[in-house]
């Protein structure tokens, strides 16, 4: 057996954002239509307060399967490593053979941003651009990417619980995408007036109060994927139409959704469909200026391998990455 592994290095100069971008529209519409299997997955809890997160699925096209192993250790940030650490290991489908081993960390932070900049292509008022990113990590990176390759941004501010990695994130985003990046002293302040917000903090509680959600903004929510923790608050899911990546999933890890209906502020239709079907066109998304659109985020393991699969074809194709034999 021939395995080609591919490090976070290559992943990135392999798949570029808005190339990801169109790959999850097809993705996640195949989701919508059934064309993949993804079972719920498991989460170990281990020491010190990690865990490690087993993702399996199958994708009918391209034709793959494989698994995501994640470690989640909240406190890596502090030590210069990922919070999220893993690898994505890809099979062929003829005879089962493993074909790839890819960083997990590079693969799963272009992903998800990407799947919300189709949400945000699809949800967003056109006119969108003054944007507010909660959260000051890798995502809150890869997402400000994901919102330039989407809408033409004419404001960006950040905000983060820890202000010194607000500063951080500023001044590099400043340099790589030549931005005047704002630093906001509250999550309030950094909302005021957005019509484009994206919560990516670790947080386990809402950081996001309804209210403060400006008529016609579009959120993606991204950072909560226990069903535990929760970025927003009920009235913010209130006052939202809400799309999700896979109902499955959003009822089993969605705790901004369980919050919300464990309090009998909405019932389970407020879901209003995935993201795929409103790709596909089957569900309407946004209906007029002033609703408030949100999208869900959780990540599911076809995001995965279709990413892997696009990235290991243009690995071949370029002679990328390291080939071993087992």
């Amino acid at each position: 057996m021939k395995l080609r592994i591919l490090s976070g290095v290559d992943i990135k100069a392999l798949l570029p954002m808005a190339a990801c971008i169109d790959l999850m529209r097809t993705t996640m519409i195949a989701v919508s239509e059934g064309r993949v299997r993804v079972p719920p997955r498991t989460v170990l809890p281990v020491s010190s307060g990690g865990m490690l997160g087993n993702m399996p699925g199958y994708l009918a096209e391209p034709k793959c399967f494989g698994v995501k192993l994640l470690s989640l250790f909240p406190g890596n940030p502090a030590a210069g490593l990922s919070s999220h650490l893993g690898l994505v290991l890809l099979f062929e489908p003829k005879h089962g053979l493993p074909v790839a081993m890819l960083d997990a960390a590079e693969l799963t932070a272009i992903r998800t941003a990407a799947v919300s900049g189709l949400a945000t292509q699809l949800l967003a008022r056109q006119d969108a651009g003054d944007l507010a990113i909660l959260g000051a990590g890798e995502q809150a990176r890869s997402h400000l990417e994901a919102m330039l390759s989407v809408r033409a941004l004419r404001r960006v501010r950040i905000w983060s619980r820890n202000a010194a990695h607000a500063e951080a994130f500023a001044a590099e985003a400043r340099e790589r995408h030549g931005l005047r990046i704002e630093v906001a002293a509250s999550a309030e302040a950094a909302v005021d007036g957005a019509d484009l917000i994206c919560t990516v903090t670790g947080s386990s509680e809402p950081i996001l109060r309804g209210d403060w959600i400006a008529p016609g903004a579009h959120l993606n929510v991204v950072g909560a994927s226990r069903i535990a923790a929760a970025e927003i608050d009920t009235a913010a899911v209130v006052k939202s139409r809400v799309f999700v990546d896979f109902r499955q999933s959003a009822e089993l890890e969605a705790g901004e959704l369980r919050r919300a209906l464990d309090a009998g502020a909405i019932t389970p239709d407020h879901v209003l469909g995935e993201i795929g079907e409103v790709a596909k066109g089957s569900v309407a998304g946004r209906r007029a200026p002033e609703d408030v659109t949100l999208f869900k985020s959780l990540g599911i393991a076809p995001e995965d391998l279709a990413s892997a699969h696009y990235v290991l074809q243009r690995a071949e194709a370029e002679g990328v990455g390291q080939v071993v034999e087992l």
